[in-house]
């Protein structure tokens, strides 16, 4: 199994529920086919440029092992969920 790194940024509008609720979905995704690690919930910070009108994003990073077809199918569900604004994908064991 290969480790990843994944860190997203929630839409800062949604109630503590959805983002917990996101946090748990993206845990879900990949616990069906990898095993999640250190999951770090980085809170509200400053984005660098403005992303939807919003100054401020939720920031989270999960670090997780997993095949080589979990990022895809990772990166496919993260592009269509509303509550996610943006995200990355890093494959910690390529240098």
């Amino acid at each position: 199994m290969t480790n990843y790194e994944v860190m997203f940024i929630i839409n800062p509008t949604l109630e503590d529920e959805k983002k917990d609720a996101t946090v748990e979905t993206v845990q879900s995704i990949i616990a069906a086919d990898g095993e999640v690690g250190k999951v770090e919930v980085l809170g509200m910070k400053k984005l660098a440029y403005p992303i939807e009108k919003k100054e401020e994003g939720y920031y989270v990073v999960v670090e997780f092992q997993g095949n080589p077809t979990l990022p895809k199918e990772l990166d496919r569900r993260l592009r269509i969920s509303d509550n996610v604004m943006r995200h990355i994908i890093i494959n910690k064991d390529e240098k």
